[in-house]
């Protein structure tokens, strides 16, 4: 493999090739499209979980964290492979446009309100990132001399591209997607990930023209299409200007020359033509099999629900016993017996097992080395499954029990029995009315008719589903039971109320509701204003990492000049401690809701701010620690293996997020906001508890860890296993 990779690159001399301000301009292109990349990822990712609970697919809770889990984590488990054919087979170029086209007609299908179109798209996003995710970043290397020092520099402002991309997607996909259709968020989401490839692809006065012409476009997006809060207006300004920096930079870069044209070439041109042959027809029939696992089987003839090899009965008990403990080991063999868990388990014992064996077959410092990477993986692999619960527990908590409206005013005692007329979407000849946003939740309406009015638009919005996907007889008569048993509004009400006025079919009195005001809600409802879309508040993540990245970053820098930067595994330490400390600002968020079960956003903007400080204290050494510690011969392999153990992290996230499902049973109703938010306020404790004393074993073993790191060897260069 060595030599193929050699063969691969010493076409390309990085001294030869144009730069500006220090970097190769091609870094510039490959910023531009993993950038749009990112972009239609975190846009899906932004809407997934929401989608699959508020859309045509209608599932609980359980259901939508068992598929979300599969989904992310065998979109981590693919790229080892895809480094793979790369490497031996395609070279990375060809299997960037493969895996950027696959992408792209995967969140195409995701505009498509059929469950095998779903599953189908799922799939082929799983494959598209396997061949995308790990060959773009490895250009960014080739394009520097071995040793660079701007090398780190380089990466860093790749990095930024990444989080810039992660920041848009819920700004433009999420709000898009949840305001106007589900259908507009991923058809964005397909937009972007074209224009990531044809940027990578074309010639490089093409690829300016379209980075000119997106990034334009995405601004004026931006600028126009938000909630219009003082949040959402900080928020999308700041990414705009950052878009904007970027762009200008690109385009002055690119003057100067794109990417080589030799850069990421196959290993063996003369077998090219074969070995693409072969690797499409290897990827068709992958295809199928990632639908299938992450389906749960539930596309194959025969099968309507996700399928759990061991049968619930046979854990029933277990997870109504009173210790914690044992019910999260029945909900881990539970996740575990579904396909894609059963897969990654043995995929991840098969890793373990011939790591380990390898270890102890090396001399004293490589093995140690090595054993400072089971340990440090282990730990990283907790801090990923509490990270993750953004995508999904984080996500439903913020939909359901975030305050994420500002409102203009509030019900006073002069509005009680008053009737009002509220719109249920953005309709332009409904702009005079106001909104029934999520200040409604758990508030009374008065209305003669709002029973009724619950009723038809379930009625009408399962009646639109396909077949397959729609409730009927005894679980659709209990669902309305549950929504119209008392006259409140609950997220279940609202989503199907929203649903039908986006329905294409919907006429003007479908999309405006009659609410009447009652005494319990003076000084308590607020009227007016905006509301933010949930999946908006992804965004919070990667724009702290612009915001205080380099800063970290330079304060290692001056650390290190200084003797006193910390060690690796103090850092691990650091970031566990930091996750604890975030999902702590959640519980006690919690604790101070107000009489509506409704948390202030600050307590969630917190939360990230925690969540980030800590990603950037273990995520930007990891990678790092892996490649300086690995004897040469295993590098591959072990990088591999850090992936995969991310893989496994998604894994356990799915598990955790179950423990915050608030559906009973098999029925996907959703309770009022002052029925969830101790379910989550609790679990957020449990997570906040975990990840402290993960953080403190990890600090405890510092010690013993960076003795066997042998740090004073690195200046003597990399050990050489036996």
């Amino acid at each position: 493999m060595a030599s193929t990779a050699s063969s691969a690159t010493s076409r390309i001399d990085p001294t030869q090739l144009p730069t500006v301000f220090g970097h190769p301009t091609g870094l510039y292109t490959l910023f531009f499209a993993e950038m749009w990349e990112r972009f239609s990822y975190y846009g899906m990712r932004a809407l997934l979980v929401l989608y699959m609970i508020k859309g045509f697919l209608g599932f609980g809770d359980t259901d939508a964290n068992a598929v979300y889990g599969a989904y992310t984590a065998l979109v981590y488990m693919t790229p080892f492979f895809g480094g793979l054919i790369a490497d031996r087979l395609l070279g990375r170029r060809t299997s960037v446009i493969i895996g950027g086209l696959l992408m792209a007609a995967g969140h195409l299908l995701m505009t498509i309100e059929t469950e095998l179109a779903f599953f189908s798209a799922l799939g082929l996003l799983i494959a598209g990132n396997g061949f995308f995710k790990p060959n773009i970043s490895s250009m960014v290397g080739e394009m520097y001399p071995e040793g660079s020092s701007k090398r780190d520099g380089g990466f860093t402002i790749f990095y930024i591209g990444i989080n810039l991309g992660a920041a848009m997607a819920p700004l433009l996909c999420g709000y898009i997607g949840e305001t106007y259709g589900w259908h507009y968020g991923f058809g964005l989401a397909t937009v972007g990930m074209l224009v990531g490839v044809a940027i990578f692809a074309a010639p490089t006065r093409l690829t300016q023209a379209m980075i000119f012409i997106t990034a334009l476009a995405s601004a004026i997006l931006m600028l126009r299409y938000n909630a219009g809060d003082l949040f959402s207006l900080l928020f999308n300004y700041f990414v705009v200007a950052a878009l904007v920096v970027s762009a200008c930079t690109a385009l002055l870069a690119l003057n100067r020359g794109g990417l080589p044209t030799e850069l990421g070439r196959p290993p063996q041109p003369e077998a090219f033509q074969r070995n693409l042959i072969l690797v499409l027809v290897g990827t068709a029939i992958s295809i199928p099999i990632f639908v299938i696992l992450v389906s749960g089987l539930s596309v194959l003839p025969g099968f309507h629900d996700q399928v759990t090899l061991i049968p619930e009965a046979w854990v029933a008990d277990l997870h109504q016993s009173e210790h914690k403990l044992v019910r999260g080991m029945a909900q881990f063999v539970e996740e575990a017996s579904r396909p894609a868990g059963l897969v990654l388990i043995i995929a991840g014992l098969i890793a373990l097992i011939y790591l380990v064996k390898e270890a102890f077959g090396l001399e004293k410092v490589a093995r140690e080395r090595m054993f400072v990477i089971f340990v440090l993986t282990f730990f990283s692999i907790w801090f990923w499954a509490f990270f993750e619960q953004q995508g999904s527990s984080i996500n439903n908590f913020t939909d359901r029990n975030i305050d994420r409206v500002s409102e203009r005013t509030v019900v006073d005692e002069s509005m009680v029995g008053n009737s009002v007329e509220l719109r249920l979407v953005n309709d332009a000849s409904l702009q005079d009315l106001d909104f029934l946003s999520q200040e409604y939740l758990g508030h009374r309406n008065a209305a003669a008719d709002f029973p009724q009015r619950l009723e038809e638009a379930i009625r009408r919005v399962e009646s639109q589903k396909e077949a397959t996907k729609q409730l009927a007889g005894e679980r659709l008569e209990r669902l309305i039971a549950q929504v119209t048993a008392e006259p409140v509004l609950t997220m279940t009400g609202l989503t199907y109320l929203r649903e039908m006025a986006r329905a294409d079919q919907a006429t003007l009195d479908d999309k405006k509701l009659t609410w009447v005001y009652t005494a319990e809600s003076v000084g308590r409802l607020g009227i007016g204003g905006s509301e933010i879309p949930a999946s908006v508040f992804q965004s919070v993540n990667p724009i702290y990492i612009m915001l205080f990245g380099l800063l970290l970053t330079a304060l290692w820098d001056y650390l290190g000049a200084r003797g006193m930067e910390p060690s690796t595994p103090f850092k691990f330490s650091l970031g566990l401690l930091q996750v604890g400390l975030g999902f702590a600002m959640l519980y006690f968020g919690a604790q101070f809701a107000d009489e509506d079960g409704m948390v202030a956003a600050r307590w969630l903007l917190l939360m990230y701010l925690l969540l980030t400080t800590g990603e950037l204290c273990l995520s930007p050494v990891g990678l790092s620690m892996v490649t300086k510690l690995s004897p040469q011969r295993l590098v591959s392999t072990v990088m591999g293996s850090w992936f995969l153990a991310t893989a496994f992290a998604q894994f356990l996230a799915a598990i955790i997020a179950q423990f915050a499902a608030v559906n009973e049973g098999d029925s996907n109703f959703i309770p009022v906001p002052k029925e969830t938010v101790h379910i989550y306020g609790e679990v957020y404790k449990t997570v906040a508890i975990m990840a402290v004393i993960c953080g403190l074993i990890c600090l405890m073993l510092t010690p013993i860890l960076r003795k066997w790191m042998h740090l004073e060897m690195f200046q003597e260069g990399p050990v050489q296993a036996d």
